[in-house]
């Protein structure tokens, strides 16, 4: 979409520009002290969508260039003086339907081909590599209060405990609980020499956390851009492990819903993959859907979903689903995804996530739970792409 131009002068500003072709919607650009630059664009009130293609694609492209650390970027429909505003869009009414029917009246609906997340047809343009990270895995959940978090943790436990180099990030800056579940509520990072967050080791995996860095008392009431900006950080102010010995895998605990943190970690974050994590009670089902759809238009594969909270085994043997039954499954069949786990009510993944100490961990049925998790959620990614690491055994 940008055109390159010759450089009008010397400095950053001509050549932020040039880069972007000089066009008509960049209102302006501010380079801070810090390197970090603010474009603020000139959006169509009648054509937003195509304007927040234009965003996200400027920031990409202001990001790769020399001298630049960060990029953030405004939408503003607020027209400067002396302009003229585009006239206003004509109102046509569609003609009513006939006898016996009905209009409906909802958005665009992505068909059922396009949630099919197999390997995406038209993959996005490659996004920055984080340096010592070999790949990143979204843990996703469309709505809260399903246990991703939990997924997050245990599954990141099975995989370093057969030997895998592992980080956990955790992108749920509302609601972190991974350092409660770690049992690193403590823990501060420390700042290397190369002014980067070394991340808290704990379990066999390397973790960082908003919770590490803030008053865990205090709200954290930030708008998206910022949330995405404490992310952006978490990944690529920390130094996870060197270039030339790389984590085999992140694993990100992203917040629960599809909105512009999730949105931003699907476009600005290299992910490999996602996995969606559900109970089946069907107001949580209805949300899957949507997660789907919006991993299918960002061109993230996903591996699969995972069902939480499958059922209850009373002391006899007798299973109680609680929240409904067989819902993953079905929702996964009408996605087109396998379904990689059903996860019971275990007293030990509640008592082990209070105490800082993962089920998968253990010895009992969760830690068996987990390891084959781990072991279905790596040859799903070697199926993706190259191996996940060589003569890897897992074992329950």
């Amino acid at each position: 979409m940008f055109r390159a131009k010759p450089k009008s002068s010397q400095g950053l500003e001509p050549t932020i520009r040039a880069a972007l072709g000089d066009p008509d919607w960049l209102q302006s650009v501010t380079i801070r002290a810090d390197e970090r630059v603010l474009l603020v664009i000139q959006a169509d009130p009648s054509d937003l969508p195509r304007f927040e293609a234009v965003r996200l694609e400027a920031e990409s492209t202001v990001r790769g260039l020399k001298g630049v650390k960060e990029v953030d970027s405004i939408l503003t429909s607020d027209r400067p003086a002396h302009t003229t505003p585009p006239p206003e869009p004509q109102v046509k009414l569609s003609p009513a339907p006939p006898a016996g029917q009905r209009r409906v009246k909802k958005g665009a609906r992505l068909s059922d081909e396009a949630l099919q997340q197999g390997a995406p047809s038209n993959p996005p343009s490659a996004v920055e590599p984080i340096p010592g990270i070999s790949r990143i895995l979204v843990v996703a959940s469309a709505k809260g209060g399903v246990g991703k978090s939990t997924v997050a943790v245990n599954l990141a436990a099975a995989l370093a405990r057969v030997g895998l180099k592992v980080g956990l990030l955790d992108a749920d800056i509302y609601g972190p609980s991974i350092p409660t579940m770690l049992g690193t509520q403590d823990a501060e990072p420390a700042t290397l020499p190369s002014k980067k967050l070394a991340p808290v080791e704990a379990h066999g995996m390397k973790s960082l956390s908003i919770g590490y860095l803030s008053d865990p008392d205090a709200p954290m009431i930030w708008r998206g851009p910022i949330v995405m900006s404490a992310i952006n950080q978490l990944l690529r102010d920390a130094e996870w492990a060197s270039p030339q010995d790389p984590l085999d895998l992140l694993i990100i605990d992203t917040p629960p819903g599809t909105g512009d943190a999730q949105l931003a970690i699907a476009q600005r974050v290299p992910v490999t993959a996602a996995l969606i994590a559900t109970t089946p009670q069907e107001v949580a089902l209805a949300d899957v859907r949507r997660g789907a759809a919006m991993f299918a238009k960002t061109h993230v594969p996903v591996l699969g979903i995972v069902e939480t909270m499958s059922w209850f085994e009373d002391p006899a043997g007798h299973r109680h689903y609680l929240m409904g039954e067989g819902g993953g499954a079905r929702m996964a069949d009408q996605l087109g995804l396998p379904l990689l786990a059903q996860i019971p009510m275990l007293q030990d993944i509640r008592e082990g996530g209070d105490a800082g100490a993962p089920a998968a961990l253990g010895d009992g049925a969760s830690a068996s739970i987990f390891a084959e998790l781990a072991r279905t959620t790596a040859l799903a990614i070697d199926a993706i792409e190259t191996k996940l690491v060589p003569e890897i055994v897992f074992e329950a």
